[in-house]
Protein backbone atom coordinates (compact mmCIF):
# COMPACT_ATOMS: atom_id res chain seq x y z
CA UNK A 1 0.00 0.00 0.00
CA UNK A 2 2.71 2.41 1.00
CA UNK A 3 4.66 1.58 -2.16
CA UNK A 4 1.61 2.33 -4.34
CA UNK A 5 1.02 5.68 -2.62
CA UNK A 6 4.68 6.57 -2.99
CA UNK A 7 4.62 5.79 -6.73
CA UNK A 8 1.42 7.84 -7.18
CA UNK A 9 3.02 10.74 -5.37
CA UNK A 10 6.07 10.61 -7.59
CA UNK A 11 3.87 10.48 -10.71
CA UNK A 12 1.85 13.53 -9.59
CA UNK A 13 5.06 15.39 -8.79
CA UNK A 14 6.43 14.53 -12.25
CA UNK A 15 3.32 15.87 -13.98
CA UNK A 16 3.37 19.05 -11.87
CA UNK A 17 7.06 19.56 -12.65
CA UNK A 18 6.43 19.09 -16.37
CA UNK A 19 3.58 21.63 -16.33
CA UNK A 20 5.73 24.09 -14.40
CA UNK A 21 8.64 23.72 -16.80
CA UNK A 22 6.31 24.09 -19.79
CA UNK A 23 4.81 27.26 -18.32
CA UNK A 24 8.25 28.65 -17.59
CA UNK A 25 9.36 27.79 -21.09
CA UNK A 26 6.31 29.55 -22.56
CA UNK A 27 6.90 32.61 -20.39
CA UNK A 28 10.58 32.61 -21.31
CA UNK A 29 9.70 32.40 -25.02
CA UNK A 30 7.21 35.26 -24.73
CA UNK A 31 9.73 37.35 -22.81
CA UNK A 32 12.38 36.54 -25.39
CA UNK A 33 10.11 37.77 -28.20
CA UNK A 34 9.38 40.98 -26.30
CA UNK A 35 13.08 41.52 -25.67
CA UNK A 36 13.91 40.93 -29.34
CA UNK A 37 11.41 43.54 -30.48
CA UNK A 38 11.83 45.83 -27.50
CA UNK A 39 8.11 45.79 -26.64
CA UNK A 40 7.01 47.76 -23.58
CA UNK A 41 4.53 44.99 -22.75
CA UNK A 42 4.70 41.37 -23.85
CA UNK A 43 2.16 40.50 -26.53
CA UNK A 44 1.18 44.14 -27.05
CA UNK A 45 2.17 46.82 -29.55
CA UNK A 46 1.85 50.10 -27.66
CA UNK A 47 1.15 52.99 -30.02
CA UNK A 48 1.46 56.72 -29.38
CA UNK A 49 -0.87 59.11 -31.24
CA UNK A 50 -2.81 62.34 -30.68
CA UNK A 51 -6.36 61.02 -30.85
CA UNK A 52 -7.64 64.50 -31.72
CA UNK A 53 -6.76 64.81 -35.43
CA UNK A 54 -9.55 63.69 -37.75
CA UNK A 55 -9.43 61.51 -39.83
CA UNK A 56 -6.05 60.17 -38.63
CA UNK A 57 -7.07 59.45 -35.02
CA UNK A 58 -10.01 60.95 -33.17
CA UNK A 59 -12.91 60.10 -30.90
CA UNK A 60 -16.36 59.30 -32.21
CA UNK A 61 -19.05 58.81 -29.55
CA UNK A 62 -16.21 58.59 -27.03
CA UNK A 63 -14.45 55.78 -28.88
CA UNK A 64 -11.00 56.16 -30.43
CA UNK A 65 -11.16 55.67 -34.20
CA UNK A 66 -9.55 56.87 -37.42
CA UNK A 67 -7.17 55.83 -40.18
CA UNK A 68 -4.12 55.39 -37.97
CA UNK A 69 -6.13 53.62 -35.27
CA UNK A 70 -7.36 50.98 -37.71
CA UNK A 71 -3.88 50.84 -39.24
CA UNK A 72 -2.34 50.27 -35.81
CA UNK A 73 -4.72 47.42 -35.09
CA UNK A 74 -3.98 45.83 -38.49
CA UNK A 75 -0.19 46.17 -38.04
CA UNK A 76 -0.35 44.64 -34.55
CA UNK A 77 -2.45 41.74 -35.84
CA UNK A 78 0.06 41.02 -38.61
CA UNK A 79 2.77 40.93 -35.94
CA UNK A 80 0.73 38.55 -33.77
CA UNK A 81 0.19 41.24 -31.14
CA UNK A 82 -2.63 43.26 -29.62
CA UNK A 83 -2.76 47.03 -30.17
CA UNK A 84 -2.82 49.45 -27.25
CA UNK A 85 -3.14 53.19 -27.88
CA UNK A 86 -1.72 55.99 -25.76
CA UNK A 87 -3.27 59.36 -26.73
CA UNK A 88 -0.65 62.09 -26.25
CA UNK A 89 -0.44 65.79 -27.12
CA UNK A 90 1.61 66.32 -30.27
CA UNK A 91 4.31 68.36 -28.51
CA UNK A 92 4.89 65.43 -26.12
CA UNK A 93 4.75 62.55 -28.62
CA UNK A 94 8.46 62.31 -29.35
CA UNK A 95 9.35 62.78 -25.68
CA UNK A 96 7.04 59.86 -24.92
CA UNK A 97 8.89 57.67 -27.41
CA UNK A 98 12.19 58.68 -25.81
CA UNK A 99 10.75 57.85 -22.39
CA UNK A 100 9.55 54.38 -23.49
CA UNK A 101 5.87 55.18 -22.98
CA UNK A 102 5.07 53.35 -26.22
CA UNK A 103 6.76 51.25 -28.89
CA UNK A 104 5.89 53.26 -31.96
CA UNK A 105 4.31 56.54 -33.06
CA UNK A 106 1.54 56.49 -35.68
CA UNK A 107 0.60 60.14 -36.01
CA UNK A 108 1.06 61.52 -39.53
CA UNK A 109 4.82 61.80 -38.86
CA UNK A 110 6.80 62.89 -41.92
CA UNK A 111 10.17 61.29 -42.47
CA UNK A 112 12.86 63.96 -42.80
CA UNK A 113 16.64 64.17 -42.47
CA UNK A 114 16.53 65.75 -39.01
CA UNK A 115 14.28 63.07 -37.56
CA UNK A 116 16.14 60.24 -39.31
CA UNK A 117 19.29 61.22 -37.42
CA UNK A 118 17.63 60.25 -34.14
CA UNK A 119 14.87 57.78 -35.01
CA UNK A 120 13.96 54.84 -37.24
CA UNK A 121 11.08 54.93 -39.71
CA UNK A 122 9.06 52.10 -41.16
CA UNK A 123 8.21 51.78 -44.83
CA UNK A 124 5.76 54.65 -45.58
CA UNK A 125 2.01 54.11 -45.32
CA UNK A 126 1.12 57.53 -46.79
CA UNK A 127 2.82 59.51 -49.55
CA UNK A 128 1.79 63.04 -48.71
CA UNK A 129 1.59 65.13 -51.88
CA UNK A 130 1.04 68.87 -51.70
CA UNK A 131 -1.83 70.57 -53.47
CA UNK A 132 -3.00 74.15 -53.82
CA UNK A 133 -6.63 74.97 -53.07
CA UNK A 134 -8.14 77.95 -54.93
CA UNK A 135 -11.67 79.13 -55.71
CA UNK A 136 -13.25 77.40 -58.68
CA UNK A 137 -13.24 80.62 -60.73
CA UNK A 138 -9.59 81.42 -59.94
CA UNK A 139 -7.25 82.38 -62.77
CA UNK A 140 -4.47 80.33 -61.16
CA UNK A 141 -3.65 77.31 -63.32
CA UNK A 142 -0.45 75.98 -61.72
CA UNK A 143 1.12 76.29 -58.30
CA UNK A 144 3.90 78.61 -59.48
CA UNK A 145 1.18 81.16 -60.30
CA UNK A 146 1.01 82.06 -56.58
CA UNK A 147 4.16 84.16 -57.00
CA UNK A 148 3.36 87.68 -55.77
CA UNK A 149 -0.02 86.59 -54.37
CA UNK A 150 -1.34 86.02 -50.84
CA UNK A 151 -1.75 82.48 -49.54
CA UNK A 152 -3.14 81.42 -46.15
CA UNK A 153 -0.89 79.16 -44.05
CA UNK A 154 0.06 78.38 -40.46
CA UNK A 155 3.37 80.21 -40.17
CA UNK A 156 5.50 77.38 -38.73
CA UNK A 157 4.40 74.74 -41.27
CA UNK A 158 6.36 73.31 -44.19
CA UNK A 159 3.52 74.57 -46.36
CA UNK A 160 4.30 78.16 -45.37
CA UNK A 161 7.98 77.62 -46.20
CA UNK A 162 7.05 76.21 -49.61
CA UNK A 163 4.71 79.11 -50.30
CA UNK A 164 7.44 81.64 -49.51
CA UNK A 165 9.95 79.74 -51.65
CA UNK A 166 7.50 79.95 -54.55
CA UNK A 167 7.29 83.73 -54.12
CA UNK A 168 3.95 84.05 -52.31
CA UNK A 169 3.16 86.27 -49.34
CA UNK A 170 1.92 84.27 -46.37
CA UNK A 171 -1.19 85.37 -44.51
CA UNK A 172 -0.94 83.72 -41.05
CA UNK A 173 -3.80 81.49 -39.84
CA UNK A 174 -4.53 79.29 -36.85
CA UNK A 175 -5.12 76.15 -38.89
CA UNK A 176 -6.57 74.37 -41.90
CA UNK A 177 -10.18 75.50 -41.58
CA UNK A 178 -9.30 79.17 -41.24
CA UNK A 179 -7.05 78.92 -44.29
CA UNK A 180 -9.88 77.40 -46.33
CA UNK A 181 -12.30 80.08 -45.10
CA UNK A 182 -9.97 82.85 -46.29
CA UNK A 183 -9.80 81.21 -49.73
CA UNK A 184 -13.59 80.86 -50.09
CA UNK A 185 -14.04 84.45 -48.89
CA UNK A 186 -11.65 85.64 -51.59
CA UNK A 187 -9.29 87.25 -49.08
CA UNK A 188 -6.33 85.16 -50.28
CA UNK A 189 -5.50 83.48 -53.59
CA UNK A 190 -5.16 79.99 -52.12
CA UNK A 191 -3.71 77.69 -49.51
CA UNK A 192 -1.23 74.81 -49.74
CA UNK A 193 -1.78 71.58 -47.85
CA UNK A 194 -1.58 67.80 -48.30
CA UNK A 195 -3.93 65.96 -50.63
CA UNK A 196 -5.11 63.84 -47.70
CA UNK A 197 -6.18 66.96 -45.78
CA UNK A 198 -8.13 68.18 -48.82
CA UNK A 199 -9.63 64.74 -49.49
CA UNK A 200 -10.93 64.61 -45.94
CA UNK A 201 -12.30 68.15 -46.30
CA UNK A 202 -14.14 67.36 -49.53
CA UNK A 203 -15.58 64.22 -47.99
CA UNK A 204 -17.31 66.47 -45.44
CA UNK A 205 -17.91 69.38 -47.85
CA UNK A 206 -18.55 67.91 -51.33
CA UNK A 207 -20.08 71.15 -52.66
CA UNK A 208 -17.27 73.47 -51.54
CA UNK A 209 -16.40 76.26 -53.97
CA UNK A 210 -12.82 75.00 -54.17
CA UNK A 211 -10.67 73.32 -56.80
CA UNK A 212 -7.29 71.66 -56.32
CA UNK A 213 -4.07 72.11 -58.26
CA UNK A 214 -1.30 69.53 -57.92
CA UNK A 215 2.09 70.84 -56.81
CA UNK A 216 3.83 68.34 -59.05
CA UNK A 217 7.61 68.41 -58.79
CA UNK A 218 7.61 71.91 -57.27
CA UNK A 219 7.01 70.39 -53.82
CA UNK A 220 8.39 66.85 -53.26
CA UNK A 221 6.07 64.28 -51.68
CA UNK A 222 6.60 63.54 -47.99
CA UNK A 223 6.81 60.01 -46.66
CA UNK A 224 4.52 59.39 -43.69
CA UNK A 225 5.64 56.40 -41.63
CA UNK A 226 5.73 54.76 -38.22
CA UNK A 227 8.40 56.31 -35.99
CA UNK A 228 10.47 53.98 -33.80
CA UNK A 229 13.40 54.28 -31.37
CA UNK A 230 16.83 53.56 -32.85
CA UNK A 231 17.28 51.05 -30.04
CA UNK A 232 14.80 48.70 -31.72
CA UNK A 233 15.79 47.93 -35.34
CA UNK A 234 14.05 44.53 -35.20
CA UNK A 235 10.78 46.26 -34.42
CA UNK A 236 11.31 48.58 -37.38
CA UNK A 237 11.71 45.55 -39.67
CA UNK A 238 8.60 43.82 -38.29
CA UNK A 239 6.42 46.94 -38.51
CA UNK A 240 7.67 47.59 -42.07
CA UNK A 241 6.92 43.99 -43.04
CA UNK A 242 3.38 44.31 -41.67
CA UNK A 243 2.76 47.56 -43.57
CA UNK A 244 4.09 46.02 -46.79
CA UNK A 245 1.69 43.10 -46.37
CA UNK A 246 -1.21 45.49 -45.71
CA UNK A 247 -0.32 47.39 -48.87
CA UNK A 248 -0.16 44.18 -50.88
CA UNK A 249 -3.48 42.78 -49.64
CA UNK A 250 -5.30 46.07 -50.27
CA UNK A 251 -5.93 47.01 -46.63
CA UNK A 252 -4.06 50.33 -46.86
CA UNK A 253 -6.07 51.47 -49.86
CA UNK A 254 -9.33 50.33 -48.25
CA UNK A 255 -8.63 52.27 -45.04
CA UNK A 256 -7.56 55.34 -47.02
CA UNK A 257 -10.77 55.37 -49.06
CA UNK A 258 -12.80 54.89 -45.88
CA UNK A 259 -11.30 57.80 -43.96
CA UNK A 260 -10.02 60.18 -46.65
CA UNK A 261 -12.39 59.50 -49.52
CA UNK A 262 -9.44 58.73 -51.80
CA UNK A 263 -6.21 56.76 -51.94
CA UNK A 264 -3.31 58.63 -50.30
CA UNK A 265 -1.15 55.53 -49.79
CA UNK A 266 0.38 55.31 -53.29
CA UNK A 267 3.37 57.20 -54.60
Amino acid sequence: MKSWVKKLGLAVFGVALAVTLTACGSKSSSTSTSNNLGLQKSGTLTIGLEGTFQPYSYRKNGKLTGFEVDLGKAVAKKMGLKAKFVPTKFDSLIAGLNGNKYDVILNNMAENSQRKQKYLFSTPYIYSKAQLAVKKNSSIKKITDIKGKKVAQTTTSNNASDAKRLGATVTPTDGFQQSIDLVTQGRVAGTINSREAFYAYFKQNPKANIKLIDAGSEIPAQKIAAMISKQHPKMQKQVSKAIQELRKDGTLKKLSNKYFGGNVTDK
